[in-house]
């Protein structure tokens, strides 16, 4: 994440990672303007890019290859990504309603989230028929397909495709091309995969060429692929696809590539909208009935140049659109954009051949054609790949007018306004109807007083614990569900129960306006975390810096004999592990821009489960010392164990769960800047030189985010445990080795 001591005035919000976007906001990156914050929400980490999705389907092309990782753009053009799905525009706020965050402000907004094919008409196919677009979902049917045919080569298998489009052409024979490698590959007959394209006019691609439309239609015959010509299909079922016809024809499988429909949302957004529901925009992109809204690609109609839904025109479309958001935020008039009224397609054919298409020319198939299609792909492709952080801190000529600055104040000066916070905390109140209600909280947010007060129940203790550090993501409402997770679990490790917190945020240099949302966000993630937990928050402190950070000072209630200690471990205990390892590695990579989105977003997905339900099954099943993994690395914190409890252990390395990416990632040197002084521990492992270079090493030293439990369990109730944790929310819980008496004073740990 990039910092700056530019205040945050004005925000440009891109809803979807396609291909315009994809493009505008890395050309907004390479001129950004002072004091605009860019903010992506996607309901996916990695973008399909449709112009290879057929190569892929055929098996030439790997994931990485024809997926834009928005991570790291994201990153590398200093915007946040906020993994959601947007679901509908309050258009009065300027806010854009999300599935699972709070809604997010904006001050221009851009829309560029594809189409889904029309199903409405048809009986069953909205159960039954796999959809093409979105391209994300298509693809986990298509590999879970993939693998089916993998397991069991022997089966017969009859596959519908409906839409005889160029994308459903395309599509038919990348399928068959990759399913018929698949079997001849096991030894089987190819004729096994039997595919049926259906199409309701008399001709194939009715946008193309004739020359085009019969030579493909030649090859999908001479490929043995049933065309199903002037046949419209009127239903679907589980096991056949219906035509008006009275046609019935047996499928295992039917994939739509129909004329393309516009997300339901956007007709009941307020937006001036077409017929199908799309957006409509004038020459500049710009929405007709809402300037501050900008739309591209599939998702945007133009009034005056309506053209068919293909990529090609997302593509050329990215570079005005950056342009004129640019142009409007500077109060500048807007560039025409004209797009072209002929184009040229590549239309694969699975065999590494391609037929060429524009206007009236055609020509192939030939294998030129693809290799000059694959080059084109790659040369595309490549664009978003190897990126490095863009600067943030020259200005370009032209900026946003603002008053002169004013240096930030320090002190208490730099707190947050007492109105930002009353406006925040006033939305949070009303977001949070259900919020525990508490006898043991005398006085808490409603008081105007100068200091909470809380209530320790008579025979109880209260257990403290403080966190704070800069954001780990750049989700300030993710950041707030990390931060509290993590706080609380020092909690949980010492069997407390959370009752109250404390908080303290550092918000970055921007407008009122700007600290409000930031400030709402931020405590909204903390606040769904901690009233899971039981807990309620009952005051805190905000000051302005030039990074995001925050922290939690966190309040439990214990019997002080059933608290749990580092040095309670004893000779036979079995060691249990609930999360896997490597958090460090991940984040430090992805400050690099060398992590991949799927690699992060698993380590989030890691970092959000709460401890809570894995501390109350250790301790049900006699858990004699516990600690949370977390800063010091897993060996750091268990060296603290055996040192407090006077024991030694052994630890199976190959038994440890690691997150995806993290080996890969401190293979290539990158490590926390932590590391350093955490693998100084590793003086106490008895056999050093025979483990120091196994891959998994390095990982024993990481520090932890939201790390999982490190717990000592009786052998006889071990088993047990780890079921209960399985079958509760931590299925990686794992016995990562066991305790013994010690025999070294100075080497305590073994690893096998």
């Amino acid at each position: 994440m990039l910092s700056t001591s530019t205040p945050i005035e004005t925000d440009l919000v891109f809803i979807g990672g396609g291909h315009s976007h994809a493009i505008a906001l890395k050309k907004w990156g390479m001129r950004p303007l002072p004091g605009v914050r860019l903010t992506l929400i996607s309901d996916v980490s990695h973008t399909p890019y449709s112009g290879m999705l057929p190569g892929y389907v055929a098996g030439y092309y790997t994931y990485d290859d024809c997926h834009i990782d928005l991570r790291p753009l994201a990153t590398a053009v200093g915007a946040r990504l906020i993994l959601d799905r947007a679901i509908g525009l309050d258009l009065q706020h300027n806010r854009v309603i999300c599935a699972n965050h709070p809604a997010i402000a904006f001050d221009y907004l851009s829309i560029d989230i594809g189409s889904t094919p029309h199903l409405i008409s048809v009986s069953g196919a909205a159960e039954h028929v796999i959809p093409v677009k979105p391209i994300s979902q298509f693809l986990v049917y298509w590999e879970a397909l993939v693998q089916q045919v993998c397991e069991n080569p022997g089966r017969s298998l009859s596959l519908g495709v409906v839409g005889g489009g160029a994308g459903g052409v395309e599509l038919a024979l990348a399928i068959q091309a990759r399913l018929q490698r698949i079997y001849r590959q096991a030894g089987q007959p190819p004729d096994l995969v039997a595919v049926h394209l259906f199409h309701r006019g008399r001709e194939l691609m009715p946008e193309r060429s004739a020359w085009v439309r019969r030579q493909l239609q030649r090859e999908l015959e001479q490929r043995g692929i049933h065309l199903h010509l002037q046949e419209t299909v009127s239903e679907v079922s589980a096991e056949a696809v219906r035509c008006e016809s009275g046609l019935t024809v047996p499928c295992d499988r039917i994939f739509w590539v129909t004329q393309a429909a516009a997300a339901a949302w956007l007709r009941h957004s307020g937006l001036a909208t077409d017929e199908q529901g799309f957006i409509q925009v004038s020459d500049t992109l710009q929405s007709i009935s809402h300037p501050q809204v900008f739309a591209a690609g599939d998702v945007a109609t133009m009034v005056n140049h309506p053209r068919p839904k293909a990529g090609v025109f997302a593509v050329r479309q990215g570079a005005p659109l950056a342009e004129n958001l640019r142009r409007s935020l500077l109060q500048q008039p807007l560039q025409v954009f004209r797009p072209q009224t002929e184009f040229l397609i590549l239309i694969g054919l699975g065999d590494r051949t391609a037929v060429a298409s524009r206007g009236s020319f055609g020509c192939g198939p030939a294998r030129w054609i693809w290799n000059w299609k694959d080059a084109i792909d790659r040369r595309f492709m490549a664009t978003f790949t190897h990126l490095k952080p863009m600067s943030m801190t020259t200005p370009p000529a032209s900026s946003l007018p603002t008053p002169a600055p004013t240096p930030p104040c320090a002190g208490c000066a730099s707190k947050i306004g007492a109105s930002v916070l009353a406006r925040s905390l006033s939305r949070i109140q009303a977001d949070f109807p259900d919020a525990p209600l508490r006898t043991d909280i005398v006085l808490g947010l409603a008081a105007p007083d100068d200091a909470a007060v809380v209530q320790v129940p008579a025979g109880q203790v209260m257990v403290q614990t403080v966190d704070y550090f800069r954001a780990i993501v750049n989700d300030p409402f993710v950041f707030g569900q990390i931060a509290a997770n993590h706080c609380l679990s020092d909690l949980y490790a010492m069997g407390a129960a959370p009752q109250s917190a404390l908080a303290i945020a550092t918000l970055p240099y921007a407008t009122a306006s700007k600290h409000e949302e930031m400030l709402y966000q931020l405590l909204s993630g903390a606040l769904k975390t901690l009233h899971a937990a039981g807990a309620v928050l009952v005051g805190g402190h905000t000051t302005e810096g030039t990074d995001l950070a925050f922290g939690l000072v966190c309040n439990g209630l214990a019997h002080p004999d059933r608290l749990l200690r580092k040095g309670g471990m004893a000779p036979g205990d079995v060691l249990i592990l609930t999360k896997p390892l490597g958090t460090g590695t991940l984040f430090a990579a992805d400050m690099q821009l060398q992590a991949k989105g799927r690699w992060i977003e698993a380590a989030i997905h890691s970092m959000l489960r709460s401890n809570q339900t894995a501390a109350r099954i250790l301790q049900a099943h006699g858990a004699t010392a516990c600690t949370d993994v977390t800063g010091f690395g897993l060996l750091g914190h268990l060296a603290e164990m055996v040192s407090a409890a006077g024991v030694a252990v052994e630890v199976e390395l190959g038994a440890i769960p690691v997150l995806e990416g993290a080996i890969a990632t401190t293979q290539q040197g990158y490590l926390s800047s932590l590391y350093p002084q955490n693998v100084q521990v590793a003086g106490l492992i008895k056999n050093l030189e025979q483990v120091k270079a196994a891959p998994t090493f390095p990982l024993l030293f990481d520090p932890q985010t939201c790390g999982g439990l490190l717990a000592s369990i009786p052998a006889a109730t071990a088993d047990a445990c780890l079921k209960a944790l399985r079958q509760n929310g931590d299925p990686q819980s794992v016995k990562i080795g066991t305790v013994l008496q010690t025999t070294d004073e100075s080497k305590k740990i073994t690893i096998l």
